[in-house]
């Protein structure tokens, strides 16, 4: 059996409204089920590729000073 993780994460959101996503984000975040973290990490693919240079900057700068404050809660 193939399964495409990327199509499937995406198709489960095609049609969904910016609540919707928004919502689907921030309860993954607030509940840290890790069952979530494919569907962030192709979220994030999405936004690292049509992000212009300066805003995959602006990212990788958020990135770096979280990870090194450490793992906080």
């Amino acid at each position: 059996m193939d399964i495409n993780i990327r199509e499937h994460i995406i198709n489960n959101f095609k049609g969904d409204d910016y609540n919707s996503l928004k919502n689907a984000i921030e309860e993954s975040i607030r509940e840290q089920d890790e069952v979530t973290l494919p569907g962030m990490g192709v979220f994030f693919e999405i936004v690292w590729k049509e992000a212009d240079q300066e805003l995959q900057n602006k990212i990788l700068e958020l990135i770096k000073q979280r990870v090194e404050r450490g793992a906080e809660k």
